[in-house]
């Protein structure tokens, strides 16, 4: 594995304007300690566990109507409690900066005209929102949920809703009806937020038929708030009650002083995010309001970070965590650019002109998309300045070393290149961006502040240089406070804690070398396991995508009768590519250099889809139990998919079993 790359290292000068370097020096001052470097601080923050998140509370000034008696009681995972007796609200720190003059939020896309937000606005808005809400009965223990794109109305009904005590949820309006209600039923919502639809790639896509039949499914809606926003004249689903957005909104100002933020526990449910739900229904994983303001003031501030008053991007829509993402940077008084839009609409370059025009300090997006704007021949370092760019985020799925490299040659020179990983079961990161050292290839430059992760080998014993499964040892703030309907935890305990008992495991392989560099190679439940040997699919899909021939890729190992196995690579071409035996060969000659025999494929096959989620995650699990013969119902949820077609073609080879006839 090549970690030898060095992408970008820190000036004297980038150091010292550090985040992360402020808050050692205010720990020396305040607190008496000092540390050598970033390596020292870590060790810290995670040995005195509680002294480090208590700074944490301490350093941003996290506001509470009552005292906490203790900063953690118990331990022990799970059951940590955090925080116990302390009452607080996020909306209420989000919007806390009001009546400073600054921005809050900018928003642009396919369908509006770049508008800049400011936090009055916000906060104004929002007021009024919480206040029609608690007319119409809205408080704590009720879900308010919503289908709506990445623009200024969501941001407004999240905060509007947390600022009450109600609970969060969305779904993006690419999600179809289906994959919306294996969400939405679970959650019983009272309230939905909806748009009538939005534009990608210059066409509209019309989800009024989608909310109607989501409305007939769910009777526990009381109110809908339906925003036209595709077209102005969209009309309220038929059946019930509610209002459209400017009349939800028409409402007298409330002042601040008049306004009351719902106070609750630290452990109130906040928010709820669903995984992937691949093989079944998605689980609902329930987040709090106070793990999530201290997770996310600390992940923005020091690991990502971006500085206050300063402008991140990252593509995304609600659907996935990194929406949620975005809107807790308002915690830290950064600016959040929320694009909604196809990336590489009207062209390639949309989002390096977008970053350019918005001054943007962090951009944020996917190794997938670098692929794409590599292969497309972008360079944006000869037609932009993006003069305010610094650092650049990958997240979704592993980096490669040349992923990183394309940012400085093809982008802006001495960019700080992060990427990490952690997801939406805690809504925040494990391992990271960390701005005062090296950044190498393919690595991750380290495990984040207050995160006891590293690699356990099937014993339960710690290994470094090797591969293994990543665990956390010890609590974090932001572990989720329970599944949805799971009352007894016993999907919460099963998921996370039945390998390990009292230790997470986040099923990825997971290694760390000796420097604490972190690489993350695949989930460790599509195990590629050959002769006894576990292989991650990361090591896999590095090598091949650096192929300009190949778009995307997927690899799954199939055990055969008799302890034999197979292990077939499927590849989607680039227009114009067919599969060669010349290129076949190199293909495998580079895995054999790059990893080992046992990387080689059996064999590669050309397909014209790849199976993926909404969210851009390769289905690897569900192909191999269609390839095991599993019937397609109880092997994957469609629901979920970009493109269900995408299956088909794994079907069908099962069905023909041509290459592994000892499964005939």
């Amino acid at each position: 594995m090549s970690n030898e790359v060095l992408i970008w290292a820190p000036t004297e000068e980038d150091i010292e304007h550090a985040n992360v370097t402020a808050y050692m020096k205010w720990l020396k001052a305040e607190k008496g300690l000092s540390f050598s470097g970033y390596r020292d601080l870590w060790q810290w923050s995670v040995d005195e566990l509680e002294d480090f998140w208590e700074s944490i509370w301490q350093y941003f000034d996290v506001q509470s109507s009552t005292p906490y008696e203790c900063v953690l009681r118990e331990r022990t995972m799970p059951g940590a409690e955090w925080f116990p007796g302390a009452r607080l609200n996020f909306a209420e720190h989000c919007l806390r900066g009001e009546g400073q003059g600054r921005e809050a939020l900018v928003e642009t896309g396919e369908i509006r005209d770049t508008t800049i937000h400011m936090l009055d606005d916000l906060a104004a808005d929002v007021r009024v929102a919480a206040t029609r809400l608690r007319e119409w009965g809205v408080g704590p223990g009720d879900m308010v949920a919503a289908y709506m794109p990445n623009i200024y109305e969501a941001t407004v009904a999240v905060l509007a809703t947390t600022a009450i005590g109600a609970t969060w949820s969305t779904c993006s309006p690419d999600f179809g009806t289906r994959n919306v209600l294996d969400r939405f039923e679970q959650l019983q919502p009272k309230v939905l937020f909806c748009a009538d639809g939005y534009r990608y790639r210059g066409k509209a896509f019309d989800r009024l038929a989608e909310i109607q039949r989501m409305c007939d499914s769910l009777d526990c809606i009381e109110h809908v708030v339906m925003l036209p926003y595709l077209n102005q004249e969209a009309t309220l689903p038929a059946g019930k009650h509610g209002s459209l957005w400017a009349d939800f909104m028409d409402h007298a100002p409330v002042a601040r002083e008049e306004f009351a933020y719902e106070q609750v526990p630290f452990d109130h449910p906040l928010w709820v995010l669903f995984s992937s739900g691949t093989t079944g229904l998605p689980k609902g994983i329930v987040h709090c309001h106070g793990g999530i303001i201290l997770e996310h003031l600390k992940l923005t501030t020091f690991h990502k970070g971006v500085h206050k008053g300063n402008r991140m991007f990252f593509f995304t829509t609600t659907g996935w965590m990194m929406w949620n993402f975005l809107v807790a940077s308002l915690l830290c008084e950064v600016v959040p650019v929320m694009y909604d839009g196809h990336p590489s609409y009207p062209d390639d370059e949309q989002l390096w002109r977008l970053a350019d025009e918005m001054d943007v300090e962090l951009f944020g997006t996917s190794p997938t998309f670098v692929l794409m704007q590599e292969k497309a021949g972008v360079r944006p370092i000869e037609k932009y300045e993006l003069k305010t760019l610094k650092n650049i985020f990958l997240a979704g799925s592993p980096a490669s070393p040349a992923n990183m490299a394309w940012f400085g040659e093809n982008v802006k020179k001495d960019l700080w290149v992060q990427t990490g990983s952690g997801g939406t079961d805690i809504c925040a990161g494990f391992v990271g961006g960390v701005p005062i050292v090296p950044s190498y290839g393919g690595e991750m430059q380290g495990p984040h502040l207050g995160v006891d992760v590293c690699a356990f080998n099937d014993n339960g014993e710690e290994v470094v240089g090797e591969v293994g499964e990543m665990v956390i040892r010890k609590p974090m703030p932001s572990m989720p406070v329970s599944f949805w309907n799971d009352p007894n935890r016993e999907r919460y305990i099963d998921s996370y804690f039945s390998t390990f008992p009292g230790v997470w495991r986040q099923g990825d392989f997971f290694m760390v070398n000796e420097r604490g560099g972190c690489f993350v190679l695949g989930r460790s439940d599509a195990t590629l396991n050959r002769q006894g040997i576990r292989i991650g699919t990361a090591e896999i899909y590095l090598t091949v995508d650096g192929f300009d021939e190949v778009l995307d890729s997927l690899v799954v190992n199939l055990d055969l009768p008799g302890g034999k196995f197979f292990m077939p690579l499927f590849v989607k071409l680039a227009d114009g590519v067919e599969l060669s035996e010349e290129l076949s060969a190199a293909i495998c000659a580079k895995l054999r250099a790059d990893n080992s025999p046992r990387h080689v494929p059996d064999k590669i096959y050309a397909v014209d889809k790849i199976p993926m989620t909404l969210t851009g995650k390769k289905m690897e699990v569900p192909v191999r139990k269609i390839l095991m013969g599993f019937p397609i119902e109880k092997a994957a949820n469609v629901s979920v998919m970009q493109d269900p077609s995408a299956l088909d073609y794994f079907i069908q080879f099962e069905a023909e079993k041509k290459d592994y006839p000892q499964l005939s």
